[in-house]
């Protein structure tokens, strides 16, 4: 816990700081999300099969695997601010590809290239919230940028409806409403550069500056508890990132007969959850601690709403539900628990490695799912096909459960 009586930014400067990052982060999800609503026009107009939808988002995640890491140890190494600012540059470039590909190849190097700055971006911001804030609110303000980042996220999968024109038009300029979120990115990471370089002057943030090297030892002194909270966080993301921004719309539209607009519309209603509780949650982890406790819970819903999916006896308003509740409270834990168990400079590099096998669970699940569909005959004329997604998301998010428990287990021990 740092010193209450160090100097930190003005309110002024601090509110604007958040803006920025969070702009940053809104115009980033909605490029992530921008796939799961012009699936079914790029299987339509231009052939694409499921594998190759998941592909999309895929090969996204893949640099990540091996990349996010050294950019989080960049991160501990140069600065969040630079690394902010150059990533947002590179996912604008990645958008743009991707928009004016018309060949699955160019726009699977778009999403491939707006996928080397994106994570890392993340893992920058992160940092950067934890110098800005760090303290009692911290959570808090976490999961504040959370909840914008789903708003991206939602307004993504609102974008058939309030963009109805682009849609009409074909997937192309649906794709181009994502590129100018990409530059509302940049705008804010410009602005973020701008004040963070200002407070570091005058010394006002919480942690200490820039390591003078990489270091690599750093992979090894992480404890027990740190990989119990990446494992749930590799197995919650493997799920819910798969599921929500690439298959669920399709799903929706062909296995229970949803148009484009309404499919769209209850796939985004949990992102819209997400923007209004995760904060809620986020300050009830400030104000009661019990971090294990809350994550467990959060993460025993996602199992329960493949369950209901499964069974396909319950209304798609109660799986959303659930998974809405899941994906609310288990970030605004999970993000901020990192903080408690790993040094301040050490910070880049956990959320760096963390970020890299939560994207390499990303890769694998979207590929896998993409071919059990397709293996499947996952179609309108025969939903049975998608069976087989809807258990292996149930049987993975269990095993996210399971690790939470342990994360639980764990600290109950050390405080007995």
């Amino acid at each position: 816990m740092p010193n209450e009586s160090r100097r930190v930014p003005t309110t002024g400067a601090q509110t604007l700081m958040f803006i920025a990052t969070g702009l940053a982060m809104l115009g980033n999800y909605y490029v992530y999300d921008c796939i799961a609503p012009v699936a079914e026009l790029l299987t339509r107009q231009l052939g694409f099969s499921d594998t190759q939808l998941g592909s999309l988002n895929a090969i996204y995640s893949l640099p990540n695997v091996f990349l996010v890491l050294v950019g989080g140890m960049l991160v501990d190494h140069f600065g969040a601010r630079l690394v902010v600012f150059w990533t947002t540059a590179i996912c604008l470039a990645g958008a743009v590809i991707t928009q004016f590909g018309s060949q699955f190849p160019v726009m699977l190097l778009g999403r491939f290239l707006f996928g080397v700055g994106s994570e890392t971006l993340s893992v920058a911001i992160l940092v950067a919230l934890a110098q800005w804030f760090l303290g009692r609110w911290f959570a808090l303000f976490m999961a504040l940028n959370i909840s914008v980042s789903r708003l991206g996220s939602y307004l993504a999968d609102r974008s058939p409806s309030f963009a109805r024109s682009l849609y009409e038009q074909g997937w192309q300029p649906a794709l181009g409403l994502a590129t100018a979120f990409a530059v509302l990115s940049l705008v804010g990471a410009a602005v973020y550069w701008y004040y963070d370089r200002r407070e570091e002057r005058r010394g006002t943030l919480a942690i200490a500056p820039p390591s003078e090297r990489i270091d690599w030892h750093n992979l090894l002194r992480f404890r027990a508890a740190y990989w119990y909270i990446v494992a749930v966080c590799v197995t919650f993301y493997a799920v819910i990132f798969p599921f929500r921004s690439t298959f669920a719309i399709k799903y929706f539209q062909q296995a229970h007969g949803l148009s484009r607009e309404d499919a769209s519309t209850i796939n985004s209603y949990v992102f819209a959850a997400a923007v209004f509780a995760t904060p809620l949650f986020g300050l009830i982890v400030d104000r009661f601690g019990r971090h294990a406790l809350l994550l467990a819970s959060g993460s025993v819903l996602l199992p329960l709403s493949f369950l209901f999916l499964a069974s396909g006896n319950s209304s798609l308003w109660v799986s959303t539900v659930l998974l809405g509740v899941s994906f609310s409270l288990v970030p605004a834990v999970l993000w901020p628990s990192v903080a408690r168990h790993v040094k301040g400079d050490q910070l880049g590099t956990a959320y760096g490695l963390m970020t890299m096998l939560q994207n390499a669970g990303l890769t694998v699940a979207n590929v896998f799912v993409g071919y059990l569909n397709d293996r499947g005959g996952a179609s309108a004329d025969h939903a049975q096909g998608y069976a087989a997604m809807l258990w292996f998301f149930g049987l993975l998010s269990l095993a996210g459960f399971l690790f939470s428990a342990l994360l639980l287990r764990h600290e109950r021990v050390r405080r007995a």
